[in-house]
This record gives C-alpha cells, sequence and structure tokens, in this order.
C-alpha cells in the first residue's frame, strides 16, 4: 500500500523498495498539491507531501530546511507543480536544485499555466500539461499498463467524468 513517507526514519525508508514522489508546490497552492499527492497514493505510489509532515515546526527555518532536503533525499522523483503562485515562489527553485542531481524531477503544469512558457531552470526537466500525460507518467513509472491501472481503480481515465483532478488539471493534455 503507498504512503506519505514523512513519518518514516532514514533507516526504514531505505528498507523499503520502490517510487517515492517529492511534491513540490507553493504555500497557497496546498490543496491542490494534496489532491496530486492522494492520486499518486491512489495509484500505488509512495509520496512525500510535507503537508501531512507532521514533524516538521514550521516556526523554525532550519526544521523546514531540514525535513525538505530528507524529503528529497528520500524520493525517487520531484513534481514540480506549476501554477502562477509557484513561479513567484522562492522555495520551488530552491528545492529543484538541490533536487536535480538527486532525484528524477518533472514539472506538471496546473490548469490556469498549462500552455504558459516557463522559467529557464524548468525548460531543461520534462514537463506534463495535464491529466494524460500524469497518467501516462504513472503507468511509466509503475512499468503497467495504463488501462490495466484504470480497470484497477488505481487511476482514473483522463476524459472520465468526475475525475478527481477535473478541477485543477487540463485532462486532454
Amino acid at each position: 500500500m503507498a504512503l506519505n513517507r514523512f513519518y518514516l526514519t532514514e533507516n526504514s525508508i531505505a528498507q523499503r523498495s520502490g517510487l517515492c514522489i517529492f511534491i513540490s508546490h507553493q504555500k497557497r497552492d496546498a490543496d491542490t498539491a494534496k489532491k496530486i499527492a492522494d492520486y499518486f497514493i491512489t495509484s500505488g505510489i509512495d509520496v512525500y507531501f510535507d503537508e501531512y509532515d507532521t514533524k516538521i515546526d514550521r516556526t523554525r527555518p532550519y526544521s523546514v530546511v531540514s525535513a525538505i532536503k530528507t524529503g528529497i533525499r528520500n524520493s525517487t522523483h520531484m513534481l514540480c507543480l506549476l501554477s502562477q503562485n509557484a513561479l513567484d515562489s522562492k522555495w520551488i527553485p530552491w528545492e529543484v536544485g538541490y533536487g536535480y542531481d538527486r532525484t528524477t524531477v518533472i514539472g506538471l503544469t496546473l490548469k490556469e499555466i498549462s500552455q504558459s512558457v516557463l522559467p529557464e531552470y524548468l525548460q531543461i526537466v520534462p514537463i506534463l500539461r495535464g491529466t494524460k500525460s500524469l497518467n501516462n507518467f504513472i503507468s511509466n513509472v509503475l512499468k503497467r499498463d495504463e488501462s490495466t491501472l484504470i480497470n484497477e481503480r488505481k487511476l482514473f481515465a483522463a476524459y472520465q467524468s468526475q475525475h478527481p483532478l477535473d478541477s485543477v488539471l487540463n485532462w486532454e493534455l
């Protein structure tokens, strides 16, 4: 069963095999990031999502930085949620810089900027532009057929009505 890895220790993470996606997002996009984190968990992929990390003392910058660094180090991938808020973020470029040589960094554009030009530091990473490409990414990293994952209810078809990500992603991209 997939989970949020925030509560695992360094040793127990090392003992787990498999994928873990670090969800990089701007704080104002936390609700959207939660939907996407939960979508990964449903698909069978572990996530690190700081909003689920109860150990972070948000009043202490060292605690925040330490948690982020640990989350990135223990992840196989970093998914940067790209929104108008994210383009103004000071944390996301730092996270990408820290994670670039440690994980596979990818971007996911939210509806509002799905067709926009991205900052230069993101133009060198693969960019997912909607539900269709997100499902394709998930099936590729799981090395499983997308239609099988849909039949197992681990993914929703991109065009499916009442898709859990309809409000935040373009389905046709």
